[in-house]
């Protein structure tokens, strides 16, 4: 996908997205993606050898190898959201197989997914793409439905299996965040000890964040204090949903916030609202992934597209982007995964 087609998919917001220059936090602050991102920041710190050979090898894997960027296709819906609800749509991906088969295919990365798929599949594929094993979910078996993240397997056994790296959730703001916290802080020192990177699906959930009809749970200072919780904890890369407008502090009126995080460190555009993010990550020494979100069906390429211009000119490191690949014909989902990576691959769409 070249650059003009992008501009048509953005529709009326092409200008918007593509030509925005940022005033609040200066790209020339950033440590921003490149092909020496390795050297200039993870080399500097204390991860050991093994780690960075395997981060080395996550960004140095697929279509966007040696870019600095990373597209990474995560399937762990079947216990998150249920394995019938999320393959329905395509019934292919009950095999665990496939679902390596269309990272392979889409030129990702990594895949990350499931104890039990990337155990089948270790000795058939582990050395031909980075494997990324979820260490926890939050299995929807229980009732009344609850929200809590739990262990399902051991940072050993990943390592066992072949994996790259692990990854884990942590829902801040819930009832059980903080054995969450400790949990993962805790695999994650494993992990690196082992020599896998690790990758924090870095979340906030509290119905208490929700009030007057606006979900608080994704706005800009509160997504950003989570990442900000996540690279404390040696997070290798954070990643976050998109944010979607600000000042959850204030509105729910908890927590510590300053007037200048609203006024001087970000402003109500949604490239800056992402920014705000990366600042958070140490000022992008740690890269953040966005999320894709749900399928909605036709429009998953254009919105995918917009996330994945939005992360990029925010200083963002890439997308990891699962249902609207998977939840359509195996094809399709290739040629979504290849679009959103030509974000990355175009030098036309710069920071902002």
């Amino acid at each position: 996908m070249d650059y003009p087609e992008i501009q048509h998919l953005l529709g009326n917001e092409a200008e918007n997205l593509l030509s925005f220059k940022s005033e609040a936090i200066s790209k020339n602050l950033l440590h921003v993606p490149s092909p020496e991102f390795i050297d200039n920041v993870f080399a500097l710190s204390n991860r050991n050898p093994q780690v960075l050979r395997n981060l080395n090898a996550l960004f140095n894997h697929g279509r966007l190898s040696g870019t600095g960027y990373l597209s990474i296709l995560p399937v762990d819906q079947g216990i998150e959201h249920s394995a019938g609800a999320s393959f329905a749509a395509n019934p292919l991906y009950f095999d665990p197989e496939n679902i390596i088969k269309l990272a392979i295919e889409g030129g990702c990365n990594a895949v990350a997914t499931t104890f039990g798929n990337l155990a089948l599949m270790s000795r058939k594929y582990a050395h031909k793409i980075p494997f990324v094993v979820k260490l926890n979910h939050n299995e929807l078996l229980t009732y009344p439905t609850k929200y809590d993240q739990i262990m399902f397997g051991t940072v050993r056994e990943a390592w066992n299996l072949g994996a790259a790296a692990v990854g884990a959730t942590i829902y801040f703001g819930s009832e059980n965040s903080n054995r969450q916290l400790v949990e993962v802080a805790e695999a994650f020192e494993n992990a690196h000890r082992l020599g896998m990177a690790c990758i924090l699906w870095c979340y906030t959930r509290n119905n208490g964040f929700k009030k007057d009809g606006k979900n608080y749970e994704v706005a800009a200072d509160i997504t950003g204090q989570a990442n900000h919780l996540g690279v404390t904890i040696q997070a290798d890369i954070i990643k976050q949903k998109m944010p979607e407008g600000n000042g959850g502090f204030t509105a729910i009126n908890f927590s510590k916030s300053h007037p200048k995080m609203y006024s001087n460190l970000t402003s109500d555009h949604p490239i800056d609202l992402c920014r705000y993010q990366v600042l958070n990550c140490y000022m992008g020494r740690v890269g953040l992934i966005n999320s894709g979100g749900e399928s909605e069906g036709a429009s998953d390429l254009a919105a995918s597209v917009k996330t994945a211009v939005i992360n990029k000119r925010a200083g963002g490191m890439g997308l990891i982007l699962g249902r609207r690949a998977f939840q359509r014909p195996f094809s399709e989902g290739v040629l979504l995964l290849e679009a959103v990576q030509d974000v990355y691959r175009l030098r036309e769409i710069d920071l902002a």
